[in-house]
């Protein structure tokens, strides 16, 4: 075959090898591609061009003026994109914009036709193939991900990615090519590379093959990137230790998993005791370390005294507030301010912050005999209780007499020693949509209710002087003495032995700090209480008061405690404070939806998502079907009956309707009616 090495005008010879210069090349108006090439695209051949060169030459044709001149100019009929791929390569000077470029010069077949069939007639390498060449050269040339991703126009992320799915299992993949899988179930079994494991899980997978469903499969001893040991722990020490991380390059957030639980337990443990040591450092006879709080310590507890700032503190405190909001005013938050101001700013709140700190002390007394517990919040962030004081110490730390014990401390320690329930396996036969929901998960939701239900009740000081005056109403002017919700002796219910794990939730956090924000105002001697609580004013007193009564509300529902009026107010005062349950509860495996029967969740999904959604999960096994509403249901703000906010009041049974209603109590509270 001829070649031309050098062109100046339009060959006379159709069908020849001949060599332009790229500035001599132009875009074919004829060119049957009318959507440009995307920009990843023309990066990925410009890539290989300057790595390899020209693999497949360019269809030409001369560019002649009307009266049949040659230009000396030539169309591009097929290799636009590797036309523009060059001009990219020699902009970034890896070529000249004079180098010759081979062309197969055509001038007897239809431009268009060309460009056409070019871009018609090719068959794309599968995948697959793909996956297992990358993986290939990865381990023949021993090219790294940003090699690879050069010489191919990729990112390195994306050359990671498909290394990885080209060290799937050779059965899998093989899968893949004959759309026995898909490439989303690929990516799923990609998050190990254990061969034998991915097989295993595969095989087990039956007809749901949902990549969720597989990546749980495979991540089932594994403990997720976002848990709170892990957090605590953090990656570089865990792997440091000796750890190992499962990593997830294909989930949005760069999911991991740690494979080794105890590993990382002890290191949260280990990581705990250090700052157990730090704070017990500071004087205290005591510092003990818990992953999870010690609710069962039953030690007394004292908080820290108010204490007035010496007058050069006070003076800074103040002239710190007013220069950090004359710094703030403006901005709406860091990212708004320039570094230097954003810097000025957190250093000028740490220093308020200490400054503060300084109004509450312990005495010495009480720190050279007291304690501190060092537990993990649920969120990673470490959480410091100071104060508690072992039975032997109490008369060393001169405790204040104490009223009369209620029995609440009684009730939760039998509760403790007896251990929650046990919750029965649900067999699939017993699906029917009337089958009442257990009573432990009765328990457990009406423990959460009850939870919310004192959060915002101790929220709104209006609703609860309301409550309070309802509560004391019936106890003194009528017969019905478990009329009202709040148990106003006062006594205050454990919810913990009611419901596994509510006591480290954000919503048990934010009910414990408003109790220790009150604690520490309070005088250390009882005497001055009555002082104290005058001295307040009006907006605070009533503040207190709400915080008081929020403390024993009680809309638990017990099988042994049936009283229906008690669980008719409590819907009334959810309504009245406009509680939304959606914000602090969301329908999981744990929390609902593995709790209950198949029908049950048919039910909610129904409800929360579409029958249509409901009847895709139909045919699942009970563990996938709750597995499944939990991702259908996420975001819906779906709730069970239970944790439900009635949109009107009912109205309140009189007393001759009172044994019909308590009548029906015993199966409506506990059932789910069928529609």
């Amino acid at each position: 075959m001829n070649a031309v090495t050098e062109t100046t005008a339009a060959e006379p010879v159709s069908g020849v090898e001949i060599f332009v210069p790229l500035n001599k090349l132009k875009k074919s108006p004829r060119n049957a591609r009318k959507v440009p090439h995307g920009g990843n695209a023309i990066e990925a051949l410009a890539a290989s061009i300057a790595h390899k060169g020209l693999i497949q030459n360019l269809v030409v044709e001369p560019e002649v003026k009307e009266d049949g001149t040659p230009t000396g100019f030539y169309f591009v009929t097929a290799g636009e994109g590797r036309r523009q791929a060059m001009l990219l390569c020699a902009k970034r000077r890896k070529m000249k914009k004079s180098d010759p470029v081979r062309c197969w010069l055509d001038t007897e077949n239809d431009p268009s036709e060309i460009s056409l069939d070019e871009n018609v007639t090719r068959t794309p390498m599968h995948p697959a193939d793909q996956f297992e060449r990358f993986r290939e050269l990865s381990e023949t040339r021993g090219w790294g991900a940003q090699e690879i991703g050069a010489r191919f126009g990729v990112s390195a992320h994306v050359v990671k990615q498909r290394l990885r799915l080209g060290a799937v299992s050779p059965k899998l993949l093989q899968m893949y090519r004959e759309d026995g899988l898909t490439l989303d179930q690929l990516m799923a079994f990609a998050i190990t590379e254990d061969h034998d494991r991915q097989e295993q899980v595969f095989e087990s997978l039956h007809h749901n093959r949902e990549p969720w469903i597989i990546r749980r499969d495979l991540t089932a001893a594994n403990v997720p990137g976002h848990d709170r040991r892990a957090i605590l722990v953090g990656e570089a020490a865990y792997e440091e230790a000796g750890g190992a991380i499962i990593r997830d390059l294909f989930a949005d957030e760069g999911g991991g998993y740690f494979e080794d639980a105890g590993l990382l337990d002890m290191l949260a443990i280990e990581k705990l005791r250090e700052i157990a040591d730090e704070v017990q450092a500071e004087g205290w006879k005591w510092a003990e370390a818990h992953i999870d709080y010690p609710h069962a310590h039953g030690m007394r507890r004292f908080y820290p005294e108010p204490v007035a700032l010496s007058d050069e503190d006070e003076a800074r405190l103040e002239a710190a507030s007013v220069e950090y909001d004359q710094i703030v005013e403006g901005y709406d938050n860091y990212d708004e301010m320039p570094e230097d101001v954003a810097a000025k700013v957190e250093a000028l709140e740490a220093e308020i912050d200490a400054l503060s700190d300084k109004r509450q002390a312990y005495n010495a007394n009480l720190i050279a005999h007291c304690g501190v517990f060092v537990v993990l919040n649920h969120d990673g962030t470490v959480r410091i209780e100071r104060g508690f004081v072992r039975g032997e110490d109490e008369t060393l730390a001169d405790p204040q007499p104490e009223s009369e014990a209620t029995d609440s401390e009684a009730v939760e320690a039998e509760l403790a020693e007896e251990g929650d329930e046990d919750v029965q396996d649900i067999e699939d036969e017993d699906e029917e949509v009337g089958k009442q929901i257990s009573e432990a998960l009765t328990r457990d939701l009406s423990a959460h209710r009850t939870l919310a239900l004192r959060v915002a009740l101790g929220e709104r000081p209006d609703m609860a002087s309301i409550a309070l005056t309802h509560t004391l109403t019936s106890q003194l002017f009528y017969n019905y003495a478990e009329a009202g919700c709040l148990e106003v002796r006062p006594t205050v219910t454990p919810l913990g032995s009611h419901a596994d794990g509510i006591e480290d939730t954000p919503l048990a956090a934010k009910a414990n700090a408003a109790h220790e924000a009150w604690a520490e105002r309070m005088p250390r001697d009882v005497a001055d209480l009555w002082a104290f609580i005058v001295a307040l004013d009006d907006e605070d007193r009533m503040a207190l008061l709400a915080h008081c009564v929020s403390c024993t509300v009680n809309a638990l529902r017990l099988p042994w405690d049936r009283k229906p009026r008690s669980l008719q107010t409590a819907d009334r005062l959810a309504s009245a404070v406009s509680l939304d349950m959606a914000k602090d509860w969301t329908p999981t495996v744990d929390s609902y939806l593995g709790r209950v029967t198949k029908a049950h969740i048919l039910e909610a999904v129904t409800e929360g998502v579409s029958e249509d959604a409901a009847r895709r999960i139909v045919d699942m096994k009970k563990a996938d079907m709750a597995q499944s509403a939990e991702k259908l249901l996420a975001g819906t703000g779906w709730l069970p009956v239970i944790l439900r906010t009635p949109d009107t009041e009912a109205e309140q049974p009189s007393e001759a309707e009172a044994p019909e209603a308590q009548a029906e109590d015993g199966e409506g509270f506990y059932a789910v009616a069928a529609e």
